[in-house]
């Protein structure tokens, strides 16, 4: 008997840890949930658009938009990246922000034009599939300087949603939709899409911010709830701002990523996280 109980022991032992090696760590789940809230909210917004509501389709992209800046941070915040939520990131962006803002905006615009309307849907939503699986490539290149991952190759496609519907915004700040034609705003779209596939530079952000000096967490705090207060008080007028301050800085990013280009060395700097959204190792196992 006192020879089996050490063996009983360590049998039990192997086991658990078995067990444990096959289990995922709660805290695993938590951004791949707030990653399908987010699909939910977009999918909702496709609703509301269908019931001609289209104040709460506008809000329920702008939420899936911050949700999508969230979920990845959370996963390194807590340890939690895997290949798996790279993945479902992905497509939860591709129905948020590369079918709804196209639904919403079709079914906004384009009652006399269905079969245009259809066809700016179609090069939107394409554009934003080839934009996602752009950047999903791109995730594996191990070699790219770390002073590059300060600019994104084209327009993110959850900031080509925000700006697709500038015309929704316009209306809602007192413009009559008759001034934006059907012909304007199909020119539009096309020009968003082109810029989501485009291989021009723009700012994403990623290397501001890393690190906060101790006295200016106080200011950023503050000019943080400043935007957010403006953000739900103004809405269409902070997001036309924004559009259009947006749309005037590709001109700037692109000149700043060509200086740089010519003055930085380049040299090898740590990959891009699986979600792109920081540098980091590859660990192939967000959101």
């Amino acid at each position: 008997m006192e020879r089996r109980f050490p063996q009983r022991i360590s049998r039990g032992r192997r086991a658990f840890l078995a067990a444990r090696k096959r289990s995922v760590p709660l805290r695993a789940l938590v951004p791949n949930i707030v990653t399908l809230i987010g699909l939910c909210v977009g999918l909702t917004a496709i609703r509301m658009a269908i019931e001609n509501r289209f104040d709460i389709a506008l809000a329920a992209i702008v939420v899936a938009a911050l949700l999508d800046g969230v979920d990845g941070r959370m996963a390194r915040l807590l340890k939690a990246s895997s290949r798996f939520g790279a993945e479902l990131d992905s497509l939860a962006d591709f129905v948020n922000f590369g079918v709804a803002p196209a639904i919403v905006l079709y079914l906004w615009g384009f009652d006399d034009a269905r079969s245009l309307g259809w066809i700016v849907v179609l090069t939107f939503a394409l554009a934003a599939a080839l934009r996602l699986a752009r950047f999903t490539v791109a995730l594996d290149d191990p070699g790219k300087p770390l002073w590059q991952n300060a600019f994104f190759v084209g327009v993110p496609v959850p900031a080509g949603a925000i700006l697709l519907l500038l015309p929704l915004y316009l209306e809602k700040l007192g413009l009559p939709k008759a001034v934006m034609v059907t012909p304007a705003v199909t020119l539009y779209a096309m020009g968003i899409a082109i810029l989501m596939v485009s291989r021009l530079r723009t700012f994403s952000g990623k290397l501001i911010g890393r690190r906060i000096a101790r006295d200016y967490i106080a200011p950023v705090v503050a000019l943080t709830v400043v935007l957010a207060a403006v953000l739900a008080t103004y809405p269409y007028l902070t997001l036309t701002l924004v559009c259009l301050v947006y749309l005037a800085l590709i001109g700037v990013s692109t000149r700043q990523y060509r200086q740089a280009e010519r003055e930085m060395p380049i040299a090898e700097a740590p990959a891009l996280g699986h979600d792109g959204k920081e540098d980091k190792p590859p660990r192939h196992l967000h959101s």
